[in-house]
């Protein structure tokens, strides 16, 4: 079993930056991926970021080139840097953790952009 904490969401203008993160409760070393979902009002959970085992990372189109997703693995814990943040941002994001065949999730943190 693996816990996840997400914080780091909030209510933030158009154009500005927050910075989410995820502490788990075990050693990151452990994932085979770690990564970021959102999921809007009405829509369906899509993934925004990841970072597989060998380091390699991942991002829908919708968010390259403003979110960073990182790692501290002292800490075990992932980060997601978004900037340039847009009404469209808004959503309630999850961490996610893959240790095959099982994916664990964060409760959710909730990211608002306001115009």
């Amino acid at each position: 079993q693996v816990q996840l904490v997400e914080s780091g969401g909030g209510l933030v203008q158009a154009g500005g930056s927050l910075r989410l993160s995820c502490a788990t409760s075990r050693s990151i070393f452990s994932f085979n991926t770690m990564g970021w979902y959102r999921q809007a009002p009405g829509k369906q959970r899509e993934l925004v970021a990841n970072i597989i085992s060998g380091g390699s990372t991942y991002y829908a189109d919708s968010v390259k080139g403003r979110f960073t997703i990182s790692r501290d693995n002292a800490r075990n814990t992932v980060y997601l840097q978004m900037n340039s943040l847009k009404p469209e941002d808004t959503a309630v994001y999850y961490c996610n953790v893959l240790i095959l065949p099982n994916y664990y999730w964060g409760q959710g943190t909730q990211v608002t952009v306001s115009s």
